[in-house]
């Protein structure tokens, strides 16, 4: 059983981080502000969030997860 809370923290987390290492990595070395294609930076790191998001589906190492009490299944609350 997952705390979502937590899982949804760690995720987000995660997929800020990818964000920023894309940015970084979309815009050349030693290019100038007014050279740098903002639209595509952005295009490509919003990407990258969605498929961090993506990913973290199948799980984070961050968030451990916990055995359901007395034996009860993830489909049951």
């Amino acid at each position: 059983m997952w705390d979502w809370k937590e899982w949804l923290r760690a995720a987000l987390i995660r997929a800020v981080k990818t964000f920023a290492q894309t940015m970084v990595g979309s815009i050349a070395v030693g290019a100038a502000i007014s050279e740098v294609d903002w639209l595509r930076a952005l295009s490509v790191s919003g990407v990258a969030c969605v498929l961090s998001l993506l990913t973290s589906l199948a799980g984070l190492p961050e968030v451990e997860r916990t055995e359901p009490p007395d034996g009860l299944d993830d489909f049951t609350e």
